[in-house]
């Protein structure tokens, strides 16, 4: 196994450490675990770039990254949103308090909605031998996620202050950024390969 798919490997594995330290409980609720969470889940993140490009750069692209990479994350990025919404202060400051945790879940659900159509739309090309690459937009759209997450994680303890709320607010932002993103693109996606969809010729 080569160093991408190790540091890929890696990502997967500090997903469950990621959950544990989002609901430990040990500074007397004052929710600091949040904070070191967030830093879990940052530097998870930022490995996505760091496989890529060591993968393109020293001609190490196999594949199971192309397999790995993925799913890692969307499994990331999809178990922080629904962790999120378990914790619906961050989305309830104002002028938000009684629609913003109903506007974070339609998000979220669009988001994961996205990545399962993508996904099955990726298995029918697969069958077919056809590759698909990625585009700008997705990969705008994967930022936008991870800045979404990053900030309404680090928001989260400090809601009582100034800093917390401009970050869950910025969170929110990046949110509503992201999930047009991720429509725009999904639909994008299946626009430009749409042959996939065709009935191959009897």
């Amino acid at each position: 196994m080569n160093l991408p798919n190790k540091i890929t490997l890696t990502r997967i594995f500090m997903i469950p450490l990621f959950v544990i330290f989002f609901y430990l409980d040990v500074f007397n609720g004052r929710n600091y675990e949040i904070l070191i969470a967030a830093i879990i889940f940052i530097v998870a993140a930022s490995t996505d770039f760091l496989d890529g490009h060591i993968a393109r750069s020293r001609g190490l692209v196999t594949n199971m990254g192309k397999f790995l990479d993925p799913i890692a994350d969307k499994v990331l990025n999809s178990t922080a949103f629904i962790l999120l919404l378990t914790r619906p202060a961050v989305f309830e400051l104002k002028p938000f308090e009684d629609c913003g945790l109903i506007i974070a879940g339609i998000c979220v659900a669009l988001i994961l909605a996205r990545e399962l159509i993508i996904s099955g739309f990726r298995m029918i090309a697969a069958g077919k031998k056809v590759v698909l690459a990625a585009d700008m937009i997705g990969k705008v759209k994967t930022v936008a996620q991870d800045a979404a997450i990053a900030m309404l994680l680090v928001g989260l303890p400090f809601l009582d202050l100034v800093f917390g709320k401009v970050c869950a607010y910025g969170g929110i932002a990046f949110l509503l950024l992201c999930t047009v993103l991720t429509v725009i693109s999904g639909i994008n996606y299946i626009v430009k390969n749409r042959q996939v969809l065709e009935d191959d010729a009897q």
